[in-house]
């Protein structure tokens, strides 16, 4: 799968609870001022996004960090499965244009930890490919986060679908570790065999306790 697609499919399927937060931030504004809020907050997150994205793109040449952030998004994708939607009630609500865009710009750093990681992690440290992705976060942010939600509720197999694609992710950015290239030999087989079996480990434990919660 070409790297820009992934890019897309990571960005539907992680920017969900950032365009709830952006709804709700906003939600006791006037209607001219409610648009502000959201255009000019989402403009903020997706800058701070960027910058982090950078300070992410520059530790991935720290030791081991290749290894933390491949189980990082493995975490993120058993959550995808498992974690209930948000209370919106717990969701703090601006009651005023700069308070509700602090509260966007703020509520994103916090939450995009998952769409970063997983920009960064089909990249290829390509800062173009990396910069291209979180801008076409921004629609998906204001647009297309709620259609997919609603997808999501609708047909769980598609949350499955989104879960693998992460772990797949995480799985790729595991093998890029020094220690565990050394292991596997340029042995594409065994690579293929390792991203499979993360696959299938992140379904079938997600999976149970998506059903028995």
């Amino acid at each position: 799968m070409e790297p820009f697609v992934k890019i897309l499919l990571i960005n539907l399927i992680l920017s969900g609870d950032n365009a709830v937060v952006i709804a709700m931030a906003s939600r006791n504004l006037p209607s001219n001022l409610k648009n502000k809020a959201i255009v000019w907050g989402t403009v903020g997150a997706v800058v701070f996004r960027i910058l982090f994205t950078v300070i992410v793109m520059y530790l991935l040449k720290l030791p081991y960090i290749h290894l933390i952030g491949g189980i990082l998004l493995l975490v993120v994708a058993y959550k995808l499965l498992v974690d209930e939607e948000a209370d919106e009630s717990q969701i703090k609500v601006g009651n005023s244009l700069k308070e509700a865009i602090v509260i966007i710009i703020f509520a994103d750093m916090l939450m995009s930890l998952d769409n970063v990681l997983g920009i960064v992690a089909v990249s290829n440290n390509n800062m173009m490919l990396v910069i291209l992705g979180i801008i076409l976060s921004i629609p998906i942010m204001l647009f297309a986060s709620q259609f997919i939600l609603r997808i999501m509720e609708t047909y769980s197999f598609v949350v499955y679908i989104g879960s693998a694609l992460l772990a797949w992710t995480a799985g790729e950015m595991l093998v890029k570790e020094p220690f565990i290239q050394r292991s596997l030999s340029s042995n594409t087989s065994m690579e293929i065999v390792l991203l499979i079996g993360l696959i299938v480990l992140v379904l079938s434990i997600g999976g149970i306790q998506r059903r028995y919660r």
